[in-house]
């Protein structure tokens, strides 16, 4: 057994989901890198609610699109906390534009922060991941890449890339299984912001869109953040290369 904490790399985690996760997994005898783009003080904000569960964390800011950054923070976590455990790839953002008005550099933008985000992050972590007692890689994917009807808003580059993402985690499943390291995705549904962030719909928009759930309601980070913290614990040791939808039974 190893005397250096359990240690976390969680992407997009200054808000919503990824902080959510951060709070979900943090106890004493972890440690996190909190990654972030740009907002520094939301990241801060997770940072403190790990430390006041036990666990350490340090902030980490950079462009997960950029094609230096997601090894970059696979290195900054391995020197802050000695090793590697579990990566959650949840940065990313939501388009919903029209495919004819989407552009090339709009499609692009999705593609590298979703699905270039991922392959770079699995490629610089397989090896330390391999290397710990109980590697897990956690993709965040979403509805929009299953969930096709006249009545619900459609994402065509989001679906895209997220959709990518899926089959190229399973790929990577059977890639990294021998080292004894699972890779799994969640799926959210239609999930709540965190209070005052932006959102473009009314609330008027998400008591239609709740009444369209078969719960009855929108999901919650910290719904989505179970199903993260499940994947990475010892009970889901014999689950690899599958999709967990976390989405109230919406199809």
């Amino acid at each position: 057994m190893t005397d250096r904490p359990r240690v976390f790399l969680v992407t997009g985690a200054a808000s919503g989901i990824g902080a959510a996760c951060c709070r979900a997994m943090a106890a004493p005898g972890t440690a996190f890198l909190v990654h972030t783009r740009k907002n520094e003080e939301g990241a801060e904000r997770t940072a403190e609610a790990i430390r006041a569960r036990g666990g350490q964390a340090v902030v980490a800011l950079g462009d997960i699109g950029a094609p230096e950054i997601p090894a970059a923070l696979v290195q900054q976590a391995i020197a802050a906390f000695g090793g590697l455990d579990v990566v959650v790839a949840n940065a990313g953002f939501a388009d919903r534009t029209p495919l004819l008005s989407l552009t090339d550099e709009a499609i692009t933008r999705s593609l590298d922060t979703i699905l270039w985000g991922f392959i770079r992050l699995a490629r610089a972590a397989a090896t330390p991941l391999a290397a710990s007692e109980a590697g897990r890689l956690i993709g965040i994917s979403s509805f929009v890449a299953h969930v096709f009807r006249p009545d619900v808003t459609t994402f065509p580059a989001t679906a895209a890339a997220k959709g990518a993402l899926e089959a190229t985690l399973r790929a990577i499943a059977i890639e990294l299984a021998p080292n004894g390291t699972t890779v799994n995705a969640v799926a959210p549904g239609f999930t709540q912001k965190d209070a005052g962030s932006h959102t473009a719909m009314t609330p008027e928009q998400w008591k239609a869109i709740a009444a369209r759930i078969p719960l009855g309601r929108l999901g919650t980070p910290d719904d989505v953040a179970q199903a993260v913290a499940f994947l990475a614990s010892p009970g889901a040791a014999y689950i690899t290369g599958q999709l967990l939808h976390v989405n109230g039974g919406l199809v």
